[in-house]
């Protein structure tokens, strides 16, 4: 099934994304085999966008997992959609390039179907992915945004990536690149955290006023890394609502918020390493949640966010 006939949306630079994606990110403690072995599932069961970045530092894990799922015939490169992101220590314009082709050199791949800047955070250059002073606080870097994006528009130019687009930007943020002078491509989208707990509605009409797609990530509720999360936070899926509306349509509460953020509009990335988990997570296009059930996860947003770090 190639991606053209999938269940796909159209970018505003004319690409087209898989409404459904993959997520990558895994703690520490999950070892990086994990990543090759759950994104060959994933492949297996339907995913073709498969969402990583930089940072996660298991893209060589990954890449070897589609350049396998290639090799024995299960797909061709032009069936995929791979995302990778600019991580922070990277967002001064004459490092963008050099970030993604280290992502490109792990992978195996000659290009990316879309590049994000991860976040709107500049941290100090180097080696260290969260590079901290003596006291343990996050040295930051002052790069202007704008730089970076001019910079990540190049490598579109280049063919190194197809689209690209941000991450965890505010609507203000947003504007900024927007308005840019000299603007040669709007960002295709904004991927942020989003869940029946924080909604996003007003952010998701304001990237659809600008034909930008809203990524939801964390849609799931969280994998609780307490680098990130709370531990008192709240369990998502086990939310009373979500679990009343999974069972009358003989669903489980995953499935109900994966098709929450498709019937609104909003591309989701649904993360597990778990093969019962992976398939159940890819079945979500066989039934619909009636206006009412929407209605009803709408008043569950409560502006919570599971992720210290996203704004």
């Amino acid at each position: 099934m190639d991606r053209k006939h999938s269940r796909s949306v159209n970018l505003n630079d004319g690409n087209l994304m898989p409404v459904l994606g993959f997520g990558t990110f895994a703690p520490d403690e999950i070892p990086k085999s994990k990543a090759n072995e759950a994104t060959k599932i994933a492949i297996d069961v339907g995913f073709r966008h498969i969402d990583a970045a930089y940072f996660y530092q298991n893209e060589e894990e990954v890449g070897q997992a589609l350049r396998d799922k290639m090799a024995d015939g299960t797909v061709k490169r032009e069936d995929l959609f791979y995302t990778t992101k600019i991580w922070s220590t990277f967002l001064r314009p004459e490092l963008v390039r050099q970030c993604l082709e280290r992502s490109l050199k792990k992978l195996g791949l000659d290009y990316v179907d879309l590049c994000l800047i991860h976040e709107p955070i500049a941290m100090k250059p180097g080696e260290e992915l969260v590079p901290k002073d003596a006291n343990g606080k996050i040295i930051l870097d002052v790069v202007d945004i704008c730089d970076t994006w001019e910079a990540l528009e190049k490598c579109k130019d280049l063919g190194l990536t197809k689209s690209i687009g941000v991450s965890n930007f505010n609507h203000k943020q947003l504007e900024l690149i927007l308005n840019k002078p000299g603007l040669k491509y709007k960002p295709v989208c904004n991927q942020v955290e989003c869940h029946p707990y924080l909604n996003q509605s007003k952010l998701l009409e304001f990237c659809k006023s600008k034909d930008i797609v809203l990524v939801a990530y964390s849609a799931l509720g969280s994998h609780r890394d307490p680098n990130w999360v709370s531990s008192d936070s709240p369990y998502l899926l086990e939310e009373p609502i979500l679990k009343t509306i999974a069972k009358k349509h003989n669903r489980s509460p995953g499935q109900v918020a994966l098709r929450y953020q498709l019937q609104r509009g909003v591309v989701v990335l649904a993360k597990s390493f778990n093969e019962k988990r992976i398939k159940e997570n890819f079945e979500v296009f066989d039934f619909e949640l009636t206006p009412e059930d929407m209605k009803v996860i709408d008043g569950l947003n409560r502006n919570f966010r599971y992720d210290s770090m996203s704004l």
